[in-house]
């Protein structure tokens, strides 16, 4: 059983309450003064108190991702990166590994779809990045073997790792049942983090001089993908989706790029590119660039194409309510916006859940697979 498994954690949850059980049952008899009860009381406390540290560490794990693997956690997973070669003109995307849904009948592609592991290759912006593919049931089975379909990019926050897509925010379940309950259209996911030049913070903008992070994602992997897969190159055919430093991205691509992404929807994202010690010097003293990372100044200034967007922020627990505010109300035809609200939530992996299902229903309702 995996670490993030949930049977492990069930597992450790059952142990932690049979111990405690136990200590309550047996404490009278240890509480004679005899060595041996001392040497017991001690070994029932400090093994319920293990378990207990076992069972909310685990949670916390599978909550956060902080570790993937058992080898992970003992620091035994030290197999470095594949160096991927590619010729000019050649495949840019690579695919590494396949996995089957976790899903009714996941075994089978054409009942569940399937999750492939890939490396994106940037022809222009020479970067090389490691993502997942979620393609939908439909792109398996013979009835749709001519169809296209719409495609989104989704990304985490920083510093995120794009498992946290897959496990913490299930993505691809979500659109697998989405889709299964005739909600939104089948759609292809490509999920990855926007740290394409780790462990820098380049906040998905050109930095002068390199790396070249808005090119990778506004141009190259839409291109790469729609070479490799049945996905259009179009405007209408492309999304993006993403949460806080993912959700700056997506709707900065969607503003500056209204010529090939059709909408863009930030979760608990954003206005203003970050400027810190995990990003560097990302403009290098030039204000125009500076000003065109500031997304409200952007929607001031220039001119605002025919992408829709969809902004999310709560009353209490998050800190982007009066930017997402100002954000929705400065989009102008042609243009179109949308806003998620809560009550209350946090900057977490708890409150995206509860915005990712309607996300996605929205943006396959403003995609087109033709």
């Amino acid at each position: 059983m995996g670490l993030t498994s949930n049977k492990v954690l069930a597992l450790a949850v059952l142990v932690a309450v049979a111990l405690f059980a136990v200590t309550v049952w047996l404490w009278p008899r240890l509480a004679r003064r005899s060595w041996r009860a001392v040497l017991g009381r001690v070994g029932l406390l400090l093994a319920t108190q293990l378990s207990l540290f076992a069972a909310v560490g685990l949670a916390a794990n599978n909550y956060f991702l902080f570790y993937g693997s058992w080898a992970d956690l003992l620091g035994r997973e030290q197999e470095l990166g594949v160096v991927v070669d590619h010729a000019a003109g050649g495949d840019r995307v690579k695919v590494v590994e396949k996995r089957r849904m976790d899903v009714p009948g996941g075994q089978d592609p054409q009942i569940g779809g399937q999750v492939q592991k890939v490396v994106i290759s940037g022809e222009e912006s020479g970067i090389d990045s490691p993502a997942y593919v979620y393609l939908p049931p439909e792109y398996f089975q013979p009835a749709h073997a001519r169809r296209t379909f719409p495609a989104a990019v989704v990304l985490t926050g920083y510093p995120g790792t794009a498992e946290n897509l897959l496990k913490g925010l299930r993505y691809p379940r979500t659109a697998y049942e989405q889709a299964k309950a005739g909600r939104m259209q089948p759609m292809i996911l490509v999920m990855l983090r926007p740290t394409v030049a780790p462990p820098r913070d380049t906040e998905c903008v050109d930095v002068p001089g390199g790396p070249r992070t808005e090119t990778y994602f506004a141009r190259d992997l839409p291109k790469a993908v729609s070479e490799t897969y049945r996905v259009g190159r179009a405007a209408r055919n492309w999304g993006f989706i993403g949460n806080s430093t993912g959700g700056y991205c997506a709707l900065k691509i969607a503003l500056h790029h209204p010529d090939r992404f059709a909408a863009g929807a930030g979760l608990s994202a954003y206005y203003k590119a970050a400027e810190d010690v995990t990003t560097g010097d990302l403009f290098k003293g030039d204000a125009g660039l500076r000003n065109r990372a500031d997304l409200l100044w952007s929607l001031d200034h220039l001119p605002q194409g025919r992408s829709s967007f969809l902004v999310t922020t709560s009353r209490q627990g998050e800190g982007n309510l009066k930017g997402t505010r100002e954000f929705v109300g400065k989009v102008k035809a042609p243009a179109r916006v949308s806003s998620i609200t809560l009550d209350s939530g946090g900057h977490n992996f708890g409150t995206w859940n509860r915005e990712v299902p309607p996300a996605l229903v929205w943006l396959g309702g403003r995609l087109s697979a033709a």
